[in-house]
């Protein structure tokens, strides 16, 4: 079917890595067979076929499809363009209702990274849960693990963040530019149950290593660039027998990936956003022309404090009436191969972050 796009969110994390040049994928090679990076080079500039945040009007469909129906609403991965040829098994389940803000589809998929954290840190109710970072997937992980019953002390260093994370339920909030977490928390308790990193911060996961009690777990969910300088493994990490998991959206906590995929993930996401326990709007805060990417990205880049969930609007266009018996889309490589992220069921190995 066809999709013309009202709506594409910029991940502030992964896009910027791409823009920065940090991304790994542009130095090393991705050996998808031995799940090793080696010498040599995944991508190279120019860099195409971005964006995982994308919602858009289904305009035409082939003779036997019928979910979702012509003139729908839905949300899905097809990256940052102006229409696409999608195979229909991927948008089912995908429609929005019909008094849904349609902005709010740009946050299935990073409110499915944030959950995917949230299962991986294993909370329980009554845990008490750090979350380092408070960008959009840190602020909604805020929200998901007080849902699950967790007691959250948030970190950031920008207020209005911390202010969003108070309305999400944070029962604390701490300024990391004060002082140390970890000392904070522990003039209360013996140290949190779990913290989850997702400031993409080498300093952060170390901060987040030193706050959780002896046995405690570590989510790391930011996407960390180059050499993990900050990082003492020597001190709390082996002094306390941290345990350390890793979360990214290619894939969910392996000990749940028996009942759990990234499809159910996204949808139960986007269940909660529909039935009010989840409020998306307060997290844009820039809605721009996608003409305007140049600038946009110039933004995100050097007042990356000013911007949370940045989207870009399409403009109504004509569609190019090609038959929809041609092939369906095919993505760019960055959808196919490890830089970027790709459909359902399928595994990516591209980390999305918030910042």
């Amino acid at each position: 079917m066809r999709v013309r796009t009202i709506y594409s969110g910029v991940s502030a994390g992964t896009e910027l890595t791409a823009y920065r040049g940090t991304n790994p994928y542009l130095t090393r090679k991705w050996d998808t067979e031995q799940r090793l990076f080696l010498d040599g080079q995944t991508h190279a500039y120019p860099l195409t076929g971005w964006g995982y945040q994308e919602v858009g009007e289904v305009v035409e469909a082939a003779p036997d499809v019928t979910d979702p129906p012509v003139g729908h609403l839905v949300w899905g991965v097809w990256g940052h363009r102006a229409e696409a040829v999608v195979p229909a098994e991927r948008l089912v389940g995908h429609g929005l209702p019909p008094d849904a803000d349609p902005l709010s589809g740009v946050f299935a998929r990073v409110g499915a990274i944030a959950l995917n954290a949230v299962h991986a840190a294993d909370v329980h109710l009554g845990d008490q849960v750090a979350i380092f970072g408070q960008g959009v997937i840190g602020l909604l992980a805020t929200r998901l693990a007080v849902l699950s019953g967790a007691r959250v002390v948030a970190a950031d260093a920008i207020p209005a963040r911390l202010e969003l994370a108070r309305r999400y339920g944070a029962a604390e909030t701490f300024d990391i530019a004060s002082g140390s977490v970890a000392e904070f928390v522990r003039k209360r308790i013996e140290g949190a149950d779990t913290a989850i990193e997702l400031s993409g911060s080498h300093l952060g996961l170390q901060e987040a290593i030193r706050t959780v009690r002896k046995g405690g777990r570590v989510v790391a969910g930011g996407f960390y660039q180059g050499e993990g300088v900050g990082l003492r493994l020597g001190e709390e990490f082996h002094h306390n027998q941290v345990q350390l998991v890793s979360s990214q959206i290619g894939g969910v906590a392996s000990w749940l990936a028996h009942r759990w995929d990234v499809e159910r993930l996204q949808r139960t996401f986007m269940d909660l956003v529909h039935e009010g326990q989840v409020d998306v709007s307060a997290l844009v805060s820039h809605v721009v022309p996608v003409g305007d990417a140049p600038g946009a990205f110039d933004l995100l880049d050097k007042h990356p404090s000013e911007v949370l969930q940045l989207v870009f609007a399409f403009e109504e266009e004509p569609l190019q009436q090609e038959p929809l018996q041609q092939e369906p889309l095919q993505q760019e490589p960055l959808q196919q191969e490890p830089l970027q992220q790709e459909s359902p069921q399928q595994e990516s190995p591209q980390q999305e972050e918030s910042q």
